[in-house]
């Protein structure tokens, strides 16, 4: 059994298939640096960078938020999932290359574990961006899914899917395809939107939400890796209800019942369990 509390390293096994490149990458002058609570000296740092990057557009939780996210170590037990959630900088020699956070969520459905990954966010500094760290960046998650499968008594081997909420793709935002194309290139893969519409609840503050007559959810695409299946070029319906299942006990864990329930609503929408729902490339 892993420890929970294992340093974070660079895996190659752990790589994406088309995120080969990355292992060009010297990585020895690096070091991930794990932030294990709110009160940790690193921590204003790394919220900083990201709040900077994605505060404005509404896509960053509070700070108080990520400081009692942070307190879900090794796995905390919320409802019918156990969730894990990390946030950790890379450094080398002290100076900042990129700081990313993610949750794994564990639910035994059926009697079998599976670990989805909500992908939060990533943010690489100019002078690291195209020289393979995103590719590893994207795979370094894995372990979090691992540590918290082990904490939570599963087996480490279980089905584990790294998932992403990503805008759907507009050649009028070259950054949005830019980064679409990444994922797509690594071997992600994009539950169809016209089977189903995914909506991300709206992080608005309280009293914005309420001020502008209700929340206003959010349509993303549902980009997956759904590790050792990707070459998979459907998903069932039932997989994909568990996975928005698990996004959203994730964050019911801190947004409002009522701004929760307009998406849970959504999933009555979603396509029966035993329908085979195509899988495509995230710029489509």
């Amino acid at each position: 059994m892993a420890d929970a509390d294992a340093p974070i390293e660079f895996l190659p096994a752990d790589l994406a298939s088309g995120d080969a490149r990355s292992l060009e990458l010297d990585r020895r002058e690096f070091d991930i640096v794990p932030i294990r609570s709110g009160d940790d000296p690193l921590f204003d740092v790394a919220y900083e960078r990201l709040w900077t990057e994605f505060g404005a557009q509404h896509e960053m939780e509070s700070r108080e938020v990520i400081a009692r996210r942070l307190d879900w170590q090794p796995a905390a037990l919320l409802g019918n999932c156990w969730l894990r959630y990390e946030m950790f900088l890379v450094r080398r020699q002290g100076d900042f290359v990129a700081v990313r956070d993610h949750t794994a969520i564990v639910k035994c459905r059926h009697g079998t574990p599976h670990a989805v990954v909500h992908l939060s966010h990533v943010l690489i500094d100019a002078a690291w961006r195209r020289t393979g760290l995103a590719g590893w960046l994207r795979a370094l998650p894995l372990q979090t899914a691992r540590a918290c499968l082990s904490a939570t008594g599963f087996p480490e081997a279980s089905p584990i899917t790294l998932t992403a909420e990503m805008e759907h793709p507009d050649p009028q935002f070259p950054n949005r395809m830019i980064r679409l194309k990444s994922y797509e290139k690594a071997g992600f893969k994009k539950v169809d939107p016209a089977a189903v519409k995914y909506f991300q609840p709206d992080f608005r503050a309280p009293e914005e939400i309420d001020a502008s007559g209700g929340p206003q959810p959010l349509p993303f695409g549902l980009i997956l890796r759904r590790v050792g299946r990707e070459h998979e070029q459907v998903i069932g319906g039932a997989e994909v209800r568990e996975i928005v299942e698990c996004l959203y006990r994730m964050y019911g864990t801190s947004f409002r019942e009522q701004d929760m329930a307009a998406v849970w609503r959504t999933l009555s929408q979603y396509p029966a369990d035993e329908t085979e729902v195509p899988l495509m490339p995230p710029t489509r």
